[in-house]
């Protein structure tokens, strides 16, 4: 069991999924689950991305002031973003957002 993580999360539209940059997951020890196949990373624009394919993916318990959820989230190279939220979790969670604040 680990203790927990602060970490900013980037909310985006554009994105078709939920993930985790690979160093936090490398340098907070999370158990990894290897993909079957790796997944191809595309662009905005839908060209492929130059950075290497996610090949793992990391369960993680997401908490957000009295709300926690389960997610499984997949592992690649976001630079200096922490996590992104995509559609996935906006869908379902449809959150108010205060872009003056940056707050949800």
């Amino acid at each position: 069991m680990h203790e927990g993580i602060i970490v900013k999360a980037l909310l985006d539209s554009g994105t078709i999924g939920m993930f985790i940059n690979r160093e936090i997951a490398k340098r907070h020890s999370f158990k990894m689950t290897k993909l079957e196949r790796p997944l191809k990373v595309k662009n905005m624009n839908r060209t492929e991305n130059s950075g290497e394919s996610i090949t793992h993916q990391v369960k993680v318990n997401v908490f957000y002031k009295n709300h926690m959820e389960r997610m499984r989230m997949d592992m690649c190279n976001l630079r200096k973003t922490e996590v992104i939220l995509g559609m996935p979790w906006l869908q379902v969670h449809n959150p108010e957002i205060n872009l003056e604040t940056e707050e949800m």
